[in-house]
């Protein structure tokens, strides 16, 4: 029999997303994450240039009661994944534990490789590079662990708890989380310097960055080969991750570089000017993000509004 409705000529058969491979690369991707999260951890940690405030606390701790970083950490977070658990299991995902389990160890095991390579190599050159390569790498791998939305770490699942239970800005409830758990290192004894100030404060631009040049752009790779699977789409997604994450590191650390290596160089006036791009520079970059991320679920809520129609089932009211 003839098919005369003119739209069921322009459907196309739409292909199934296989979740299991979906989950598994971003599993994969959230695993990879969380090692460049903790080796960016080791970089700080061996420049004495402080740690961020979670680790700086749990590091505080071992050293008091003469136990691992590893099993600290752990310990601690499962204090706080069980409030968590109680108040919000929605933030709770493998990511969760898989950072929960994993960072105080890897930090631990990075730590040995550090020393073997690099043993009493403490000067200004190597804190500088420490702190430079340390926070490149930590901003990274948040954003892939983060990016992957399978679970926040329990430290990361406080503020946003917070704010919904007490009416907070998110920002506001960060930021007093984060000055809490400083005060608190420092009084027990931990590693809180230059490099905790900026973890807690001033690493979201850098976070965004990756997201954009990274993290986004990996997921849609992950997306495309979970829809059809097939050597030649894994290979193009290994390929796609490597040379991406290679030249945003590049880039990243090339153009940290450039100011590290001129801004003594600045009088200040150029100083201010920098300043003023700078400031300029993240201003744009957030909004263009901002603007990215509408734009995609828009497409989102397009896209899935076409398959409810593909499959016979309309949109809104409208009766068949």
């Amino acid at each position: 029999m003839e098919n005369n409705n003119p739209e069921a000529a322009d459907e196309v058969p739409q292909q199934p997303l296989h979740r299991g491979a979906a989950i598994s690369l971003k599993t994969l991707m959230a695993f990879i994450g969380i090692a460049i999260l903790s080796l960016g951890t080791t970089f700080i940690r061996k420049g004495h240039v402080g740690l961020d405030p979670f680790t700086a606390m749990n590091t505080g701790i071992a050293a008091k009661i003469g136990l691992g970083l590893g099993n600290t950490q752990l310990i601690s977070n499962l204090v706080i994944f069980t409030v968590v658990l109680l108040l919000d299991r929605n933030k709770i995902g493998i990511g969760t534990i898989m950072n929960m389990v994993l960072v105080g160890y890897e930090i631990q095991w990075f730590t040995t490789l550090y020393n073997q390579i690099l043993p009493n190599s403490l000067n200004f050159l190597t804190i500088s590079a420490d702190l430079i390569i340390g926070l490149l790498l930590f901003t990274l791998g948040s954003s892939m662990y983060m990016g992957a939305s399978l679970g926040v770490a329990p430290y990361d699942a406080i503020a946003p708890i917070l704010s919904t239970r007490i009416h907070l800005k998110y920002r506001i409830a960060r930021i007093g989380q984060d000055i809490i758990f400083m005060i608190a290192g420092f009084f027990i004894g931990g590693p809180v310097g230059i490099a905790t100030i900026i973890v807690a404060f001033f690493t979201g631009p850098l976070i965004t960055y990756w997201n954009s040049h990274v993290s986004e752009k990996l997921l849609l790779r992950i997306n495309d080969f979970s829809a059809q699977p097939s050597l030649q789409s894994a290979g193009t997604l290994i390929v796609s991750f490597g040379r991406g994450g290679y030249q945003a590191v590049v880039k990243a650390y090339q153009v940290t570089e450039q100011i590290q290596r001129h801004k003594s160089d600045y009088s200040d006036s150029q100083l201010s000017e920098q300043l003023t791009e700078s400031r300029q520079q993240l201003k744009e970059a957030s909004q263009i993000y901002e603007n990215a991320q509408q734009q995609y679920k828009i497409l989102v809520q397009e896209s899935k509004r076409r398959g409810r129609i593909v499959k016979g089932k309309l949109p809104g009211n409208i009766e068949k």
